[in-house]
């Protein structure tokens, strides 16, 4: 047996003898909405427009979903995600703190966030969000893995 499957079997093990369920490994579903009804129709548009790569309307949209529902940090971490890609940084950086006040565990932020330090050349902040990842994934979780090569491909580049 692989190591890494070995380490989730056991995992999985020993949360099942404890009573937690696995779903609780995850992120809260971002299916429904902080008091559990359905997603704000600007929001599901938001995310839309953001697969879209239209970041003029997900900055929009978004924006109004936040003006409805300020304590979402899904919402604040992609209208920083559609600033950073839009090239406002400086309003980015400011998404991704509110987003993280709100949810200091939340994996898309911290790897939003460190890619958005490594565009600005500082490669040390991006290291911090890394290393908060790897604190917070309890097991390998995309977010680590993405930022991690981003900061490899940073220091490739010669920047160091």
């Amino acid at each position: 047996m692989q190591p890494l499957a070995r380490t989730t079997l056991v995992a999985l093990v020993l949360c099942l003898a404890i009573g937690i369920a696995p779903s609780a490994w995850a992120d809260p579903s971002e299916e429904t909405g902080p008091s559990g009804g359905p997603v704000d129709p600007d929001y599901a548009a938001g995310k839309n427009a953001v697969e879209s790569k239209n970041w003029q309307l997900a900055i929009e949209l978004l924006s109004k979903a936040a003006l409805r529902d300020a304590n979402n940090a899904d919402v604040q971490n992609l209208l920083g995600f559609s600033y950073r890609n839009s090239g406002d940084y400086q309003r980015a950086f400011a998404y991704y703190r509110e987003a993280l006040r709100l949810n200091p565990r939340h994996r898309g932020a911290h790897e939003y966030i460190g890619e958005t330090y490594l565009l600005v050349g500082d490669l040390k902040k991006a290291e911090e969000h890394l290393a908060e990842l790897e604190r917070i994934c309890l097991l390998p979780c995309e977010e680590y893995g993405d930022l991690k090569e981003k900061i490899v491909e940073y220091r490739t580049r010669g920047r160091k």
